[in-house]
């Protein structure tokens, strides 16, 4: 199962049933867990932590250092979960003294030439679409559908269920549940074709639409709206999750 073309520092923790084609690079201070296919020319460098059962396609790298000047050559890591796709030539850098590592959950798709920067945190469930870039500590929460070609400022965070057009760019946080579109970026209605896929009930995603309507629609500022919603919408973990993400927000949410 491993080539000898491949090489393998003596150090590295290599789990069970591992295939590693030719070419593969396997640095040192590296730990690799069980039934997962390593394809050709893909580099997994010093730091890196990776799951179980999960692909890795030719040309991937995970664990480089930083693209932070910041980075003194401190001890971190990349840790990638269980059951992930990562296609051809994506790049997954470990973390700086800011958090220590970065983390990709688990059953991600991360297609063509995407880019996890350092601290980053990706949940589970997610699609992340080809070429685009996550700027250093951004978190994304679980089952986010992000599209090709996206541009994301550093500490942005992104709502769980929620769709970002391709070709977007952004430095402020996507609410959950949302799609959001258009050039400025902006709210583009609530992801009801996703929330269904999901299993959403009619009455939830109806309580989530009335939600985001007194939000974007009802004239209110931020402050306003959410303390309108506290008062008169019967509590959900849906509704809690809205209004603790956008009271928690830092970079303030798209318009």
């Amino acid at each position: 199962m491993i080539s000898p073309l491949a090489y393998i520092h003596p150090e590295a923790k290599i789990g069970e049933n591992v295939e590693i084609a030719p070419f593969v690079f396997i640095d040192k201070n590296v730990v690799i867990g069980d039934n997962n296919k390593i394809m050709a020319n893909a580099n997994i460098l010093f730091g890196s932590r990776i799951g179980n059962g999960n692909t890795i396609f030719p040309g991937a790298v995970i664990g480089a250092i930083p693209q932070d000047l910041k980075f003194q050559g401190e001890d971190s890591t990349a840790e990638i979960g269980d059951n992930n796709l990562i296609r051809e030539n994506v790049t997954i850098n470990r973390g700086t003294a800011a958090k220590g590592r970065t983390i990709v959950g688990n059953n991600n798709l991360l297609m063509e030439s995407v880019h996890v920067a350092h601290d980053a945190l990706v949940g589970n469930g997610c699609i992340i679409g080809n070429s685009t870039k996550m700027a250093g500590e951004i978190v994304i929460d679980d089952n986010a559908i992000i599209s090709g070609g996206v541009l994301m400022h550093q500490f942005c965070h992104v709502g769980s269920y929620v769709m970002i057009q391709g070709g977007s760019r952004f430095s402020k946080d996507i609410p959950p549940y949302i799609i959001a579109g258009r050039e400025p970026i902006a709210f583009s209605g609530i992801n009801i074709i996703g929330l269904r896929r999901r299993g959403f009930t009619n009455e939830v995603i109806e309580s989530i639409h009335n939600a985001y309507r007194i939000i974007y629609q009802s004239g209110l500022n931020t402050t306003e709206a959410l303390k309108k919603i506290e008062d008169e919408f019967e509590k959900s973990p849906e509704i809690d999750y809205i209004i603790d993400f956008i009271r928690n927000s830092e970079r303030g949410i798209i318009k």
